[in-house]
């Protein structure tokens, strides 16, 4: 499990496809990787990813077709910047909201406004999904915890801060990019037991 608090912002150092397998290696800094180990899970852009080895200052992952799929990560070149998180420890803090690493689905930025110091990103989702919406709910983008803002039926508005777009990847989202989204479990939950509910009483 993650908080939706990210705590580094690495990059792609290299890929390599074999096999049906997406090896990855992504650099960051030594105070992330000490406290990481092989098998370890963590939030690379919002999808959990097992630790496969380390250096001191990189980890490398595997990603299978499903994965690449479901994900940006099949959009990744050398360079790109990553959103890390290592996974909850008990006992620590939840800054944000609690999120799997498990994603729903590729959503599209559809507009991007930039207000002074701060961004407004418009995001469309798979009409499927949109029922899991509503203001002032969360959502995982990347692996970072966000409130929505304003519905419009498939669109959803965020309003993203100055930290966040200093310290995550938010910052470099233009028109037509693609996130990864992680909806919110409980609201998924209920949604979906009081639909249940109300076609039973029917």
């Amino acid at each position: 499990m993650f908080s939706g608090i990210v705590q580094e912002k690495g990059s792609i150092a290299n890929l390599q496809k074999q096999n049906e397998v997406l090896s990855i290696e992504i650099s960051c800094s030594e105070n992330f990787v000490k406290d990481i180990s092989v098998g370890d899970s963590v939030s690379v852009d919002g999808v959990c990813l097992t630790v496969t080895s380390k250096s001191s200052n990189s980890i490398n992952f595997d990603a299978v077709n499903e994965t690449l799929n479901r994900t940006i990560i099949n959009n990744y070149i050398v360079g790109t910047k990553i959103n890390l998180e290592s996974s909850l420890k008990f006992g620590g803090s939840i800054g944000g909201h609690l999120m799997s690493g498990h994603i729903h689905q590729t959503a599209i930025i559809k507009e991007v406004l930039i207000i002074g110091d701060t961004k407004d990103l418009v995001i469309e989702v798979d009409a499927e999904w949109s029922k899991y919406l509503f203001e002032k709910g969360y959502v995982g983008l990347n692996g970072c915890s966000i409130t929505i803002g304003q519905i419009n039926e498939r669109r959803f508005k965020v309003h993203i801060i100055p930290e966040t777009l200093r310290s995550t990847n938010l910052d470099d989202l233009v028109f037509g990019d693609q996130v990864n989204l992680e909806l919110d479990q409980n609201t998924i939950t209920i949604t979906d037991t009081t639909e249940r509910l109300l076609r039973d009483k029917a």
